[in-house]
C-alpha cells in the first residue's frame, strides 16, 4: 500500500501523525484510489472535509479559474470574494458577522479572543470559561485548553488559566460551574472525537437561558459537525438554540484551508475591532472562492434535504448491523455523522476494512466513526455495511 518511493520522501517529516498504511493517490466521487490502483470507499472525507467529494468539476474549474486571477492580497486591499463568501456564509449560518481564518483552531482561537474581548468592553471582569469533558477544539493553545481530554492538555500546561469542565448534557454539572468571572461556555453540539454523541435538546436549551441569565457567551463548535453533516445546514439549527458565536471549518471549502468564526450582531458591537485580531492568509480570494462556490452548490444540489434522506437510510443499516454482531454495542449520531461502540480493537476492525475497501476513522470509546462524503447513495451505504459487516 506504500512504497519505499513514498516512505523514503517522507523521512525528513516531524512524524507526530500516525497514519494508516495507505499511500492515496486520486480520488473520483466518493471513492479514493491508492498508488497502486487499489479502489476504497470513502467513509472518512478527510475527517468530514470533502463533503462534496472528489474531482468535482464545477468547484475544480472554479478553482483553477481563480487561480489564473488571484490568489493572496493579503487583509490590506478588498478583493470581490471576500465579501461575497461573508454574505453567504452568514446566511448559511444563520450568523451576523463572519471573520475567516485558515482553519478549525484557529477559528476556535479567534471566538475565544472574541468572547474575552466582549468581557473587557463591558468591564465585567469575566475572564474563565466553561467546556465539556470529552470535547475536541484543536491543538493550539487556546483551543486545546478548552479540549475535555487531559492527555491532550498535560504535556502543554500552564495553559489558558480559568477553564472548568463540565459533563456533556448534564445541565446541572455546567450550572455548578457558572460564577461571576464565566465569560463563555464552549461546545459542541455532536461531539465527534469525543465518541459521536449528540447533546440532547434540553441541555442546549438550558445552556442557552444560563447564559441569557448572566451575560455569559455561548459558542458552538460546528467545525465538524457543521455545513448539513447532521441533516441541517449548521446542528444549531435543528435545536433552534442560536449561538453567540459560531467556529466553522473543514467541508465550507471541501478541502482547501479555510476556516471562520462568526457572531451575532449584539456581540460585535462590544467585541473585536481592528488591531485586535488578524490573519495573512484568511480570507484569501481562493479559499473565499471555494467557500462561495461549496455554498452554491449545496443549495442547487439540495445537499442538506439529501443528507436527511441518506442519513435515516444509514441509521436504519447501522442499526441493522449492530443487532447483528455481538461486537457492536450500539449506533449512536445522527445525518451522515455516526459511529458504532465495538469491543474489538478499532486497529484490528480497521486493518481488515482497508483490507476490504473501506476508510474509517476512529472516535474516543473504541467507536468506529463514519463521516463519509454528503453526496453518497444509498448504494454506497450498502456497499459500506457489506465491506463492514466482513471488518467486524
Amino acid at each position: 500500500m506504500v512504497n519505499e518511493k513514498i516512505q523514503k520522501g517522507e523521512e525528513h517529516l516531524l512524524h507526530i501523525y500516525n497514519r494508516f498504511p495507505v499511500a492515496l493517490d486520486h480520488g473520483e466521487g466518493v471513492y479514493l484510489y491508492d498508488t497502486e490502483g487499489k479502489e476504497y470507499l470513502d467513509f472518512a472525507a478527510g475527517i468530514g472535509v470533502t463533503g462534496l467529494g472528489y474531482h468535482n468539476k464545477e468547484l475544480n474549474d472554479a478553482l483553477k479559474g481563480q487561480i489564473d486571477r488571484l490568489c493572496h492580497t493579503s487583509n490590506l486591499y478588498y478583493h470581490e470574494n471576500c465579501g461575497k463568501a461573508a454574505k453567504a456564509l452568514a446566511r448559511a449560518s444563520g450568523m451576523d458577522k463572519v471573520f475567516f481564518t485558515n482553519s478549525g483552531a484557529e477559528a476556535i482561537e479567534g471566538a475565544l479572543k472574541a468572547a474575552r474581548k466582549y468581557a473587557w468592553t463591558k468591564k465585567s471582569g469575566r475572564y474563565e470559561w466553561i467546556a465539556m469533558e470529552h470535547s475536541f477544539h484543536g491543538r493550539t493553545a487556546g483551543a486545546v485548553s478548552v479540549t475535555g481530554h487531559a492527555e491532550y492538555r498535560e504535556p502543554f500546561e500552564p495553559l489558558l488559566p480559568g477553564v472548568h469542565f463540565a459533563k456533556y448534557n448534564d445541565l446541572d454539572s455546567v450550572k455548578a460551574l457558572v460564577n461571576e468571572k464565566t465569560c463563555g461556555i464552549i461546545l459542541e453540539p455532536l461531539q465527534g472525537e469525543g465518541g459521536i454523541h449528540p447533546a440532547d435538546p434540553e441541555f442546549m436549551e438550558g445552556i442557552r437561558k444560563i447564559c441569557d441569565g448572566n451575560d455569559i457567551l455561548m459558542i458552538c463548535d460546528e467545525v465538524q459537525c457543521g455545513m448539513g453533516r447532521t441533516g441541517s445546514m449548521f446542528a444549531w439549527q435543528s435545536y433552534g438554540v442560536r449561538p453567540d458565536i459560531l467556529t466553522m471549518a473543514k467541508a465550507i471549502g471541501n478541502g482547501i484551508p479555510v476556516g471562520a468564526f462568526a457572531m451575532t450582531d449584539d456581540v460585535s458591537k462590544f467585541s473585536l475591532k481592528p488591531g485586535d485580531h488578524g490573519t495573512t492568509y484568511g480570507g484569501n480570494p481562493l479559499a473565499c472562492m471555494a467557500v462561495l462556490k461549496v455554498l452554491e452548490i449545496f443549495e442547487k444540489e439540495q445537499i442538506v434535504e439529501h443528507v436527511k434522506k441518506v442519513g435515516k437510510y444509514l441509521s436504519r443499516r447501522l442499526e441493522e448491523l449492530a443487532d447483528k454482531k455481538d461486537c457492536v454495542t450500539g449506533r449512536r449520531g445522527t445525518g451522515l455523522m455516526q459511529g458504532l461502540a465495538v469491543t474489538k480493537p478499532f486497529a484490528q476492525i480497521n486493518q481488515r476494512a482497508l483490507e476490504e475497501g473501506l476508510l474509517i476513522i476512529p472516535a474516543e470509546g473504541n467507536v468506529v466513526r463514519l463521516l463519509p462524503p454528503l453526496i453518497i447513495e444509498e448504494k454506497h451505504v450498502d456497499e459500506m455495511i457489506q465491506k463492514l459487516d466482513k471488518a467486524l
